[in-house]
């Protein structure tokens, strides 16, 4: 490789390290030349920053809504979600994985316990990524686009499987499941109502799958020696989604294997559109 190819240009934008024949950054698809050819005043640049921060609000805002409405529709009447949910609950017994209930046992006795699990399970998905996203938007420009389009992808993709419903393992009581949240008034499905948040889309598990991927970004992106402490969010998560009875351990596997599916067809896809800029940047 000529020393030509080794040199690199760093966007100013994102700090993303580019090739030097790479017109187009990786990281933001800024133009290398435009840039050249202009070079905006600091009052333009804040106003351009401000103006991209307030389109990604409005898409996360966007996307958030989506799934608010689209987790009220579902395939299948009644009978059916909760046949489905006893299906799941039989298998995770043929396959000799842990009870549920004896979770909840272990909390069911500790009323403060539960209630903070309780208050995770309705604020920590959402609130976690309202932390996570600004963090990277403004600390790592260059992975922000990547981990936003990740969440988005596996959120959509989740969305089409639970139009398929299933009754979670706390509409099941004669399995010794316990609405805790209704035990304790802090239940968001009474409090909203069943047209705004539906209660029988319980698989894959949204709250696992968005924790996993926050770990993952905060983990590869981060060079903090606490990054590492991220892992026990989705450790928790899936801790708390079975001891409130929202969700089976099989649908935090549903969630995980989604989004592996996710991440393998973006790295391949972002392998593929390198080779091919690569290719054409040699060939001109």
């Amino acid at each position: 490789m000529s020393a030509t190819t080794q040199q690199q240009w760093v966007c100013p934008t994102c700090r993303e390290r580019n090739p030097l024949e790479a017109d187009i950054c990786a990281g933001c698809q800024l133009s290398f030349t435009a840039q050249l050819r202009v070079s905006p005043a600091p009052a333009q640049a804040r106003a351009t920053r401000y103006a991209v921060g307030l389109r990604e609000l409005v898409i996360v805002l966007g996307l958030f809504v989506l799934w608010r409405v689209a987790s009220a529709v579902s395939i299948g009447g009644t009978d059916a979600a909760f046949a489905r949910g006893r299906w799941i609950y039989h298998l995770e017994r043929v396959l000799g994985v842990g009870n549920e209930v004896d979770v909840q046992a272990g909390v069911l006795g500790h009323p403060l316990v539960v209630q903070l699990l309780d208050l995770f399970y309705l604020a920590a998905h959402l609130g976690s990524l309202v932390l996570f996203l600004p963090w990277l938007f403004i600390r790592h420009r260059a992975q922000y686009t990547r981990w936003r389009n990740t969440i988005a992808v596996f959120t959509l993709l989740s969305l089409l499987v639970q139009l398929i419903s299933v009754a979670p393992p706390r509409l099941l009581p004669q399995y010794g499941f316990v609405d805790t949240a209704v035990r304790y008034k802090q239940s968001a499905y009474t409090a909203l109502g069943q047209g705004m948040v539906g209660q029988l889309s319980s698989i894959p598990s949204i709250h696992v799958g968005w924790a996993i991927a926050i770990a993952i970004a905060v983990i590869t992106v981060s060079t903090s020696k606490w990054r590492w402490l991220v892992v026990l969010h989705p450790i928790a998560t899936c801790y708390a989604v079975v001891a409130t009875a929202n969700h089976f351990w099989l649908d935090g596997v549903a969630a995980a294997a989604l989004l592996g599916i996710v991440l393998a067809a973006q790295t391949y896809g972002l392998q593929r559109y390198r080779t091919r800029r690569t290719t054409a940047s040699r060939g001109s």
